[in-house]
């Protein structure tokens, strides 16, 4: 992924990541060290159970880990999620959530992040981990 796109997705009204803008993801932050992503509340969160789908939650972390791997390639690299766990913590029956991302382990070929999920009081209501294989780019023989 190109730091072109990066400077796009964290543009206001952005246009490159249609699932953001499903969502209505808000880009707080996309930096090597911490990506922070935002998702303002929205009823069809909710299911049937009464609180914010889980997956709703595990998309958000799971994109914030997404795009702070994003930030940490260099050019002409691609990546490829190796593995995700999510653990839940407390539900969210309604407000906005936040994911904040950070790198655990920076390997050879394979980054380990971890996110946060806050809701709107500051409390943590997840914990998701991921790992992502870097692909380096190909070589013309």
């Amino acid at each position: 992924m190109s730091q072109a796109y990066l400077s796009s997705v964290m543009a206001a009204g952005q246009g490159v990541n249609p699932l953001f803008r499903f969502l209505g993801v808000n880009v707080v932050k996309i930096e090597p060290d911490e990506t922070i992503l935002h998702l303002p509340f929205r009823g069809d969160f909710i299911q049937g159970g009464g609180v914010v789908a889980g997956g709703v939650i595990a998309t958000l972390a799971d994109e914030t880990m997404a795009h702070l791997v994003l930030a940490n390639l260099k050019d002409g690299q691609k990546t490829a999620t190796i593995e995700i766990n999510v653990r839940y913590l407390r539900p969210v029956f309604a407000g906005d959530i936040r994911a904040v991302a950070v790198v655990v382990h920076r390997g050879g070929a394979v980054l380990s992040t971890q996110a946060s999920v806050y809701d709107e009081k500051e409390r943590l209501v997840a914990r998701a981990g991921a790992s992502f294989f870097v692909i380096a780019p190909k070589v013309a023989p």
